[in-house]
């Protein structure tokens, strides 16, 4: 079974009030595990370390019409950004302290993408590198590479810009209807607010 995110853009009006802006669905975020990971620690492969907004629970402050849809027995996770932590994100900052267990960088005939790490490459780690061990990025020597077939794999360490970029897709439309609001209300009067379900 999946799991699926919710969540809104909220604006805080001169009275100190949040209200809702716009439904987060309306943006049709895609089930996207990889960024879920990135961004609120939610799924994912277990690669990123540090997500940039995770486990933040419900603000307290949180508009009555956001509260009613956030609030029930299958929803958890809840988190929160204002669009001033988004705005100040180093997107090419590592996300982990070591390369990715789970992918690698595989430069092929079309160029680079990030995969996931298969058995099979696995194997021909351990035969680029001797033993017979099923070696993982992270476990192969610095700055080595491993060929499979008409492509080359190397260790990547994950970071923001990979794994949910900030101006491709459902994640760039998010934080543009964001600093729109920003430019109305303020920065730090102006934040996402997801849960997972």
């Amino acid at each position: 079974m999946g799991t699926d995110i919710d969540g809104a853009i909220e604006s805080r009006s001169a009275d100190g009030r949040w209200q809702i802006e716009a439904d987060l669905l309306d943006l049709r975020p895609p089930r996207d595990y990889d960024a879920w990971e990135c961004l609120f620690g939610v799924r994912g492969t277990g690669d990123v370390e540090r997500p940039l907004f995770a486990e933040r629970g419900i603000p307290a402050d949180l508009s009555e019409e956001v509260r009613e849809a956030a609030v029930g027995a299958y929803q958890y996770s809840h988190t929160y950004a204002t669009w001033a932590e988004v705005r100040a994100v180093d997107w090419d900052a590592p996300l982990a302290a070591r390369p990715a267990w789970n992918r690698a960088l595989r430069r092929g005939p079309e160029g680079d993408e990030i995969v996931r790490v298969t058995p099979r490459l696995r194997e021909a780690a351990a035969d680029t590198f001797g033993g017979d061990l099923l070696l993982a990025p992270a476990e192969w020597p610095p700055g080595s590479q491993v060929r499979l077939g008409d492509a080359v794999y190397r260790p990547v360490l994950l970071t923001a810009r990979l794994l949910a970029p900030p101006n491709e897709g459902c994640w760039s439309q998010v934080w543009s209807a964001m600093r729109a609001l920003a430019a109305e209300y303020g920065d730090e009067q102006v934040r996402l607010v997801v849960w997972f379900g």
